[in-house]
This record gives structure tokens, sequence and C-alpha cells, in this order.
């Protein structure tokens, strides 16, 4: 079964809701290259005919554009493994901030008697965050499981 393709519509006015639409056609076609189950091909094409029938305003048409991808892009990685590229760095660096950088910019602030320095463990827990990521991110382009697209 082929995947639906997005019906195309007269949005040159607005330059945001553009951007989503060309990534969300990125996004199907870089699973169409994949080998994805007819479950997941089924629910990708039931957001892509709710997306085709919408008659709203550009507003409410680019916050379901951005709803739907987002939906089917979780769906992919909890079934299939698939991620874009940099999901797992964007991942960590919020992840090794609040774990790492939080902890250690408190261990500085107490030691040195000073919280000022709160804020240094923050760009050090950033950093650990995404070397953990990018690792992550080769690893599963070497495994196959990286889609062709790039989120922005």
């Amino acid at each position: 079964m082929e995947l639906k393709e997005l019906k195309q519509r007269n949005t040159e006015h607005d330059k945001q809701l553009v951007i989503a639409y060309e990534q969300f056609n990125k996004m199907l076609t870089a699973l169409q290259k994949e080998d994805i189950t007819q479950e997941i091909v089924i629910f990708i094409n039931t957001k892509v005919e709710a997306i085709n029938s919408m008659k709203n305003s550009d507003k409410e048409l680019k916050k379901e554009l951005k709803k739907a991808q987002s939906c089917i892009l979780n769906k992919v990685e909890k079934e299939l493994k698939l991620v874009p590229k940099h999901h797992y760095r964007s991942t960590w660096l919020a992840l090794g901030m609040a774990a790492f950088g939080i902890p250690l910019g408190l261990i500085f602030g107490v030691s040195l008697g000073n919280m000022g320095f709160l804020g240094i463990g923050l760009p050090i827990g950033m950093v650990i965050g995404m070397s953990v990521g990018t690792a992550m991110d080769k690893k599963a382009l070497e495994e196959g499981r990286q889609l062709d697209l790039e989120l922005k």
C-alpha cells in the first residue's frame, strides 16, 4: 500500500506554512523509502487525509501539520525504531542540561561559596548531553535506523 500525498494548497503568502508543508512532504518521502508496516501506512494515510480535508485557516493548518508530523514520527520511532537526523542530539541536549548541568552547577556553587556559579554547570551539561546524543545518532545511522530527514 502506498502512502498518500499531501494535497497542494496556495500557501505562498505564509512563509512558515510553506516550510511546514515542505517538511511534512520530506517526511513522507523519507518514509516511503523505508520498509514500513501496513499498520503504520494506514496510520499515516489517516493523518494525511485529515490534513487534506481541512478547510480551516492557515494558522490552524500549520498547527495541525506540526501535530500530525510529531505524532507520525513518534509512532515510527516507537514501533520501527526509525528516527530523523540529529534526533538523539537534540533530545540529549536538554537532558544533559537538566541531569548533569544543574547538579554540576550546584556543586560548583556550594564548593566555591557563591551560588552565582550555578550557571557554569549548564554549558558543561549541554556538552555532555550533545556528545551522548551524537554518539547515539551515529549508532542509529550505522544500524540503518535513521531517516533521511532533518527536522527544523
